[in-house]
């Protein structure tokens, strides 16, 4: 069975403001305060919601909460924003009606929050489906992509709205959701340009650029870096609890959903990126003939890149940046700006640029979300939009949503009184008149067309001749003077009063929740919201798709001269239309109050509320749902809940629940006074007499609990004694039985051993017999075996001694005939048998060994050491000369397959061991490397067809080496030329000859111990090329080179081979100085190589890597 609970159960301080008492604000205050404290966060008044911001996530928004409010009366659980969405819900799919849910609040109350709390709750009641989900997940995730481009972080709140927004929620017939249209009010684009201090810019452009990737940035023309960015304000880029990276993913993520296409997001980006390039262009003045300033862009690589980004002729905006174009009928006169009107037009544009971008966004997802077919609709609207703001400094944007406050606030006590009105006549109870403050004189005030604020502003910005905010403000001295609710400085002065705290430059509006001064700085600037002409041009002449759109009166062939309408003209238009859709849908409040300006759990303060509660108007909504009946209540659950304190109606009331409501009100001797029957509901006047009934029904439910635990303690001791009587009862027969079965087994036992004991001595008597029987057969057969036994062997006995004397006598034969007959043929013998016996034997085993040597030769392989094992131990000497006959014979065979050039090729190989062998490091690694000669291929190579033709003899060696420079140790590229009579050194690039050295002009040639490729070529004294000095040179084929020239000498004439030097330290001649060239092991800068440092005019220092 449910279990139904009611608003007045385990109620912490007051669920509904309307049943307080005393009424005052001090008590209003402390109820809200004592059920904060225990994390209430929602009251009622009436059906009225107010909201606590908490600063911290509760557990109350589960989906078992959800399961817990569905289609539950609005007052039979405690408070809970569920609880009013589902009203409205349900008030919408079963009778039609359509809903508007208001949400008001100041920044930081939790407006945003609460509507998402509603539109979640209204998506997970209404229907499922594929299409309904998809309509559903698409409503919620465009909140995230306004969030971005629409909220930022003020003092107040890390994520505040700083637009307002109404969503109409469409839903058919059933309640499902089809779609819904998104209205958006007063974006804060001067935000987008200037913030004050400890607040950022909207959230999209920090998200960019710490989510987007770097790719990303690269295509945008952004640096991560926030300083880089004017329009960013760096002493609050980072907020803790705001993650901008995750955040952007998951916007790109819910404009995927909402289904925006790959390419606008892309567009939108651009866009985004070009503001902050905006924000970075900075102008200097320059002086013209004519004596004025004219302003030109400082630095134009801001100004190129967001022409890049857009589409745009660079020169086209930086004209509209530095002149403006004035159009009068047919004539056209162009101005040249100033530095600070250089400014002011950037700015504008920057602003017009987001919150047009901003709209077209709210528009896009219109298209997206908007119902697709045309059937009758049902509309819940859900309004969030500012609460009411006073500042320290107050401007237009304040003043604009001050006036939207005095409309909603307005419509508020309007829609409020007739809800009352028409409950009471629809339960047919006398209507009397309720005093109220009405503020209409206030709207009044500000947008009566005549001589309202709106009005006289629009007129002073639309008037010839000069025009300021002083002139503004003379004009409302003068026509709102005399309005009790309007104040400044000149209008005390005229009634001889002295106001200190009204300066000269401000002006005072006493509205419903309270006094606020507007300081006119900014008013008419503001209104005027104006973009020059030359800049919209400039803006519809980009090849960005999305710009064209933005700005369609740039269009040259719709050139409209009217003057647009201006903001606050709009603003009142909109909220026009506001009010009248609100009108026609049934309204539902949500008023969201801030516990505290830290932003932090568990404080509250108690000036800031009551500030809040006062210019919410709650005090006064409290007045007005009392100043009739303070509790009504369906008769059902009124007789339900009391019908215990009456005799006659407990425990069952049989008839109608109103005439049991009647004769319990009769039997309590309730006041006539104090309550009246409606149609369908009891009214209660005075919340005194609620808390009357609720106190007695306390004492009677503590009487009837008393009653039910005497009842039930009874049944309990009842229960209890039977229980153990009969279990008294059971244990007996059980004792019994179980005494009856234990005598029983004592007797069995007893005849089971007696048993047991006879059949023992009878088995044992039957076993000695049976024993006794078979060891007198055993005897028997034991007796038989061992004569048997004797008889065998006495047999065996004689069967062996006949044998051996068969045996005798067949030896004894043998020897006889052999001492015959070799006494018959020792005649025969001759006397050099022995030796003739012996050589055979020796012919046979030399023949025998050379057949198996002819089987196990090795290869062929002149590196093949193997050989077959010496058989014999006598063939040493003579295995080991065949294994060396053979290895000649197999070299010479090898060698006979030689070509000359391969010949030559060994002989080299052969010369580099007997020069470098144990003696270089680098030589090693040279062993495997076939000496090719030319490596760049000199003859074909077209580069070098001059080189090779001014070199008459052949080749022998083509290579690039690098020539060490003195001076300062490093290398340059040069071509090595070896021929039989010279050697050359040409230039890498163009093939020209540098050095020509004759080969007998060369004395010696030193390398070191190391692994490097360093050598130097040193020229004898007084030859034709000693004047350029010696070479020092470094090549990797090192090896190869000094071989082929020691190779080359000593096949000259004189047969004088060229002198090589190893040594890790060796003087080098260049030109008049002899400079020391010194290898040492180390590790140089460049990585693994060899490195060459210059140490002195004397010392050439080489790092070799150690092995």
């Amino acid at each position: 069975m449910e279990v139904k609970t009611s608003l007045l159960d385990n109620m912490i301080g007051v669920g509904d403001m309307v049943l307080i008492e005393p009424l005052s604000e001090d008590a209003f205050i402390e109820n809200l305060k004592k059920r904060f404290d225990h994390n209430e966060i929602y009251t009622y008044i009436g059906s009225v919601v107010i909201s606590m911001n908490p600063y911290k996530s509760l557990p109350i928004y589960t989906a078992e909460k959800v399961e817990e409010y569905r289609n539950r009366n609005f007052y039979e659980l405690s408070p809970h924003i569920y609880a009013l969405a589902d009203e409205s819900y349900r008030s919408l799919r079963d009778q039609d009606k359509d809903q508007c849910i208001l949400i008001t609040g100041e920044s930081g109350a939790g407006k945003t929050e609460a509507s998402k709390f509603v539109m979640s709750y209204v998506a997970a009641v209404c229907g499922k489906g594929q299409e309904v989900n998809k309509v559903k997940e698409q409503l919620l995730q465009s909140n995230p992509v306004l969030e971005a481009f629409g909220n930022a972080k003020t003092v107040r709140n890390d994520n505040s709205s700083r637009f307002g927004k109404y969503m109409d929620i469409e839903f058919d017939f059933k309640g499902d959701p089809l779609g819904g249209v998104i209205s958006n009010y007063l974006l804060e684009k001067s935000r987008v340009v200037k913030q004050p201090r400890g607040e950022r810019n909207f959230h999209i452009f920090y998200q960019l650029l710490s989510g987007a990737s770097d790719d990303t940035l690269k295509k945008l023309k952004l640096d991560r870096d926030f300083s880089k960015y004017n329009y960013l304000s760096l002493d609050s880029a980072t907020v803790n609890g705001l993650d901008d990276a995750g955040s952007f993913r998951t916007v790109r993520n819910a404009m995927q959903i909402v289904g925006f296409m790959e390419d606008e997001v892309q567009s939108i980006l651009e866009l985004v990126a070009a503001v902050l390039k905006l924000g970075n262009i900075e102008f200097k003045p320059e002086s013209r003939c004519n004596g004025y300033d004219e302003s030109r862009v400082k630095d134009k690589n801001d100004l190129k890149e967001m022409c890049e980004l857009l589409g745009i002729d660079q020169s086209v905006l930086e004209r509209a940046f530095s002149y403006r174009t004035v159009e009068a009928k047919m004539e056209k006169m162009s101005t040249t700006l100033n530095v600070a009107q250089a400014y002011y037009a950037r700015d504008a544009l920057a602003k017009n640029l987001y919150s047009r971008l901003f709209s077209w966004l709210v528009n896009r997802i219109n298209e997206s979300i908007k119902a697709q077919t045309k059937t009758h609709k049902k509309v819940m609207g859900v309004l969030d939009i500012y609460g009411f703001e006073i500042f320290e400094d107050n401007s237009f944007e304040q003043f604009i949503i001050n006036y939207c406050n005095e409309k909603l606030q307005q419509i508020f006590i309007e829609l409020t009184l007739r809800e009352e009105q028409e409950e009471y006549v629809r339960e047919g109870i006398e209507w009397t008149n309720i005093e109220y403050f009405n503020n209409a004189i206030i709207c009044d005030l500000i947008e009566n067309n005549k001589n309202g604020i709106l009005a006289m502003l629009d007129e002073e910005c639309l008037r010839p001749g000069t025009v300021t905010d002083e002139t503004f403000l003379d004009k409302l001295n003068t026509v709102c003077a005399e309005h009790q609710h309007f104040e400044s400085r000149q209008s005390k002065n005229s009634k001889f009063l002295t106001d200190h705290s009204l300066p000269h430059n401000c002006f005072r509006i006493q509205h419903y929740a309270g006094k606020v001064l507007y300081r006119v700085e900014g008013f008419v600037d503001k209104n005027n919201d104006l973009l020059y002409r030359d800049l919209s041009q400039a803006m519809y002449k980009a090849k960005h798709g999305l710009i064209k759109v933005l700005f369609p009166e740039g269009n040259p062939a719709k050139v409209n001269l009217k003057r647009p309408p201006t903001a606050g003209f709009q603003f009142k238009a909109s909220v026009g239309t506001l009010m009248k859709n609100l009108l026609t849908k049934n309204p539902n409040y949500i008023r969201c109050i801030k516990p505290n300006d830290k932003k932090a759990a568990h404080i509250f303060t108690d000036s800031l509320v009551c500030h809040q509660v006062r210019y919410l108007g709650l005090m006064e909504n409290v007045r007005v749902r009392r100043a009739g009946y303070a509790f009504r209540q369906a008769y059902e659950p009124c007789l339900e809940r009391y019908k215990m304190l009456c005799k006659q109606t407990w425990p069952h009331w049989k008839g109608p629940a109103r005439k049991g409501v009647e004769v319990l009100l009769t039997d309590l001797q309730v006041p006539a006074e104090e309550f009246a029957y409606g149609r369908s509901k009891i009214f209660i006047r005075n919340p005194r007499m609620l808390f009357s009934l609720e106190e007695k029904r306390r004492q009677c439910l503590e009487n009837l609990a008393t009653l039910i635990q005497k009842i039930y303690r009874g049944w309990k001791c009842r229960t209890h004694f039977l229980l153990m009587k009969k279990s008294q009862v059971v244990v007996a027969a059980w004792y019994r039985r179980f005494a009856q079965q234990k005598k029983y087994q004592n007797i069995r036992s007893s005849a089971l051993v007696f048993q047991s004991f006879i059949r023992g001595w009878k088995a044992r008597k039957l076993l000695r017999e049976l024993k006794h029987k078979k060891r007198c057969e055993k005897a028997v057969s034991t007796i038989s075996a061992y004569w048997h036994g004797t008889q065998a062997r006495r047999e065996l006995k004689s069967l062996k001694e006949e044998a051996r004397r068969k045996h005798s006598v067949a030896v004894i034969w043998a020897y006889w005939l052999g001492l015959k007959v070799r006494r018959e043929y020792r005649k025969f013998f001759r006397a050099d048998a022995g030796k003739k016996i012996y050589a055979f034997t020796i012919q046979r085993i030399m023949q025998k060994y050379f057949l198996g040597l002819k089987k196990t030769m090795p290869s062929m392989s002149p590196v093949d050491k193997s050989w077959p094992a010496r058989p014999y131990g006598f063939l040493d000497r003579t295995h080991q000369e065949l294994r060396r006959i053979f290895h000649l014979w197999r070299c010479k065979k090898y060698r006979s397959q030689f070509t000359e050039e391969k010949k030559a090729t060994y002989k080299e190989k052969l010369a580099a061991s007997e020069l470098f062998k144990d003696k270089k490091a680098l030589y090693p690694s040279s062993v495997g490397q076939p000496f090719k000669g030319d490596y760049v291929e000199i003859t074909k190579n077209p580069k070098y067809q001059k080189l090779n033709s001014f070199v008459e003899d052949k080749v022998l060696l083509a290579d690039m080496v690098s020539k060490i420079n003195r001076a300062n140790g490093k290398g340059a590229p040069r071509v090595f030329l070896l021929t039989k009579k010279s050697l050359f050194l040409a230039d890498l690039k163009t093939g020209q000859v540098k050095a020509s050295v004759p080969l007998p002009d060369l004395s010696s040639v030193s390398v070191s111990t190391q692994n490097d490729g360093f050598f130097a070529l040193k020229i004898k004294e007084g030859s034709t090329s000693a004047a350029k000095g010696d070479f020092l040179l470094s090549s990797d084929r090192l090896i190869e080179i000094i071989t082929k020239l020691h190779c080359i000498g000593a096949t000259s004439a004189d047969k004088k081979q060229l002198k090589v030097d190893i040594s890790d330290e060796f003087l080098v001649q260049f030109k008049q100085d002899k400079v020391c060239v010194k290898f040492i092991q180390g590790t140089p800068k460049n990585g693994n190589g060899v490195a060459c440092k210059r140490k002195n005019n004397r010392l050439l220092e080489v790092s070799v890597p150690s092995p």
